[in-house]
C-alpha cells in the first residue's frame, strides 16, 4: 500500500511505515512540505496514496470532493516522535486492513 504522510506529522513516521513493507513518503521527500492541502490532495491521486495526516482539512474534503483518497487521520496529541510511532505502528496492519476493505477515512487515537 501507498502512503503520503502530511507535514503536521514527522518524517520518521514514513519512514517507518516503509520499513513495515509499504511505499511510503513524507511531504518533505516531495518537495511538498510547505504545499497547500489541494496539491498534496491531488498528488496523493496521482500517486494512488493514503493520505496519513492530522489535519481535519483532508477528513472534510474526503467526505465531500470524489474522487478522493483514503485518509487516515491521526488523532494523536502533541507527542514525541517517538510517542507517536508506539501508538501508530502497531495499528498500521489493521489501518491496512481497513483500507483495503474499502474504508475511506480510518480514525487513528491514542489509547
Amino acid at each position: 500500500m501507498k502512503f503520503l504522510v502530511d507535514a503536521q506529522l514527522p518524517p520518521a513516521l514514513g519512514r517507518a511505515i516503509a520499513k513495515h513493507g509499504h511505499n511510503a513518503a513524507h511531504v518533505s521527500d516531495l518537495g511538498l512540505q510547505s504545499a497547500d492541502d489541494s496539491v498534496i490532495w491531488s498528488d496523493a491521486i496521482r500517486l494512488g496514496a493514503v493520505i496519513v495526516g492530522k489535519d481535519e482539512d483532508f477528513v472534510t474534503r474526503r467526505i465531500s470532493r470524489p474522487p478522493a483518497p483514503p485518509v487516515v487521520w491521526v488523532r494523536i496529541g502533541n507527542v514525541s516522535r517517538r510517542h507517536l510511532l508506539r501508538g501508530f505502528l502497531p495499528l498500521l496492519p489493521q489501518i491496512v486492513a481497513f483500507v483495503d476493505a474499502g474504508e475511506s477515512i480510518v480514525e487513528v487515537r491514542d489509547g
